[in-house]
């Protein structure tokens, strides 16, 4: 964020020049400006590596360094009387700076992650204005239909895209195999949709766990972080998250929900596309895609038949129907098509 570095060069320069005109420790002008050079970048380097940190760790961290600071205030005490005036300024007004740099950039990381309504109504008027996170993760951006299901309305809350999931697309749509390039790319679409749609807040957020490599497990901790749901469709990451006690939003069991129900029994039309692995058994599928399994209907393939529902399937990828072919009865009820009286003749008056 470009915000953000000019804040620390503002502070970079204000460090600097301060231990350049204090010359704290008996150093000599440039030898402050050096030594406040090298603080200055430690605790920026410090305030980045802080900045990943949970809030659990955060706020131990914060209540550590409010116990530090006051051991320091009395060692301070026994030790002032030993340095020169321009060297107590400088700690001073050091430590004042460091404390207010760190607090801004850490807080406004952090601050919206904070329940207020944890803190017994004390900030009444905010205790409904902590957003809902639906934290999306690489698979489901590349499926697609979140785009759709978000512009139906059905996911509300806070679209979160982690910075890490944006790099993990980024690195699909670059692949040197054409299949992940275009899925990649397919997904890079998919999200600049998502952003352009009206009246729907999506935030790319650059939280990151530098100590965790892999990304599903980045994505649990985050959601563990904002008390957010994962939406994906990845079964490995839906298991791994619902162990840990994080909420899954998973594309493919809405799918499967939403699928119309077939009771055994029932008839339907369907298109024989190919042969079955069993014997003379023939496969189609449902406008949805669910696969409909037929017994008897070899024969039909590339055919528009009837089928009598045998039984229906739920599994974990999905949905199957089992059914079977009565090619007697459609032969049958052929043949009788075709062996039906036809109509009398009436004969028409010949003209004399």
């Amino acid at each position: 964020m470009p915000d953000l570095w000019i804040v620390r060069g503002i502070f970079l320069t204000v460090f600097v020049l301060l231990a350049f005109h204090l010359q704290p420790f008996g150093l000599n002008a440039n030898g402050s400006a050096v030594a406040g050079l090298a603080g200055a970048i430690g605790v920026i380097v410090f305030e980045i590596r802080l900045r990943n940190v949970s809030l659990k760790r955060l706020i131990g961290a914060a209540a550590g360094s409010i116990l530090g600071i006051g051991g320091a205030f009395l060692m301070s005490l026994v030790l002032g009387s030993s340095l020169r005036n321009e060297s107590v300024s400088f700690l001073q007004l050091g430590v004042l700076l460091v404390m207010a740099y760190v607090g801004l950039v850490v807080g406004a990381a952090k601050g919206d992650m904070i329940n207020l309504a944890a803190l017994g109504g004390l900030f009444g008027g905010d205790t409904g204005s902590k957003p809902s996170y639906k934290i999306l993760d690489t698979s489901v951006i590349i499926d697609g239909r979140i785009a759709d299901i978000t512009e139906a309305g059905f996911v509300e809350g806070l679209r979160v895209v982690p910075q890490f999931v944006l790099w993990e697309l980024q690195l699909v749509a670059d692949s040197a195999d054409s299949m992940k390039r275009n899925r990649g790319r397919r997904g890079l679409n998919v999200l600049q949709k998502i952003q352009k749609m009206a009246n729907l807040d999506v935030r790319i957020i650059e939280t990151d766990y530098p100590a965790i490599k892999e990304v599903d497990l980045k994505l649990i901790q985050l959601a563990k972080d904002t008390g957010g749901k994962i939406v994906t469709n990845d079964f490995n990451l839906n298991k791994v998250a619902q162990l840990q006690g994080v909420t899954v939003l998973n594309i493919n069991e809405l799918a499967n929900t939403l699928k119309p129900v077939v009771l055994p029994g029932e008839t339907m039309t369907v298109f024989i596309l190919k042969e079955g692995k069993e014997y003379n058994q023939g496969v189609a599928y449902l406008d949805d895609g669910t696969m409909v399994v037929v017994g008897n209907a070899r024969p039909q393939i590339s055919k528009t038949i009837e089928i009598s529902v045998t039984s229906v399937l739920q599994t974990t990828a999905g949905k199957m129907i089992f059914g079977r072919h009565d090619h007697k009865a459609h032969a049958a009820g052929a043949e009788q098509g075709r062996d039906a009286p036809s109509p009398p003749r009436v004969e028409q008056p010949s003209r004399s």
